[in-house]
């Protein structure tokens, strides 16, 4: 591939790439935050959206990672797409999407999850998995035979990439890094050792 001067089209070409050659379910991501003291905390999310503007998924804005942001809201994504040798690093500011980009994801989402979006306290301590499921019939009665309106405490949260860093594996580990770096509203790339 030829190096792009803008990232999130040269983005856009690799994960076109990636869903004909493996044609995932999910595009999963690595999300790291960092909590008190600094102590960093990371796990697997959902790349719901991406354009100029960043890469969104959705969470309970309750749950440990949007705390976590809330407190520090900047965050590290790491995309791993092995099919394609392709590794993306993004870092960047973090900011709720709109309310109306909200309710339009989550009324795209199947019942199951958006009653599972009501049900579960994602984060908080759990004393059996009974409970949830109960928590999870008393949504479906509540909202039986009407629309499962999006919860107040669910969003989505968009990372405003600052940097973008793409990563291309080669034999006897000669990898291309090439870095993107935004500059006021610009890109300066520079080539890394790998």
């Amino acid at each position: 591939m030829q190096t792009v001067a803008d990232p999130i089209r040269r983005f856009t070409q690799l994960y076109e790439q990636y869903l004909q050659t493996d044609s995932p379910e999910h595009i999963s991501l690595v999300l790291a935050t960092t909590g008190p003291g600094g102590k960093p905390s990371a796990r697997i999310v959902l790349l719901k959206d991406f354009d100029e503007r960043g890469f969104v998924f959705y969470t309970n804005l309750e749950s440990r990672k949007a705390i976590e942001l809330k407190a520090n809201p900047y965050a590290a994504l790491c995309f791993y797409w092995e099919s394609i040798h392709y590794q993306v690093r993004v870092e960047g500011p973090v900011e709720e999407v709109s309310e109306e980009e909200a309710d339009v994801y989550f009324a795209g989402r199947p019942r199951g999850s958006q009653i599972a979006a009501w049900a579960s306290q994602q984060s908080a301590a759990l004393t059996d998995r009974a409970s949830l499921e109960q928590r999870f019939t008393h949504f479906e009665e509540k909202f039986e035979g009407k629309q499962v309106p999006r919860p107040p405490f669910w969003s989505g949260l968009r990372v405003l990439p600052e940097c973008i860093e793409f990563w291309k594996g080669f034999e006897n580990r000669l990898h291309e890094r090439i870095l993107y770096v935004r500059k006021n509203d610009n890109w300066e790339q520079s080539l890394l050792y790998p």
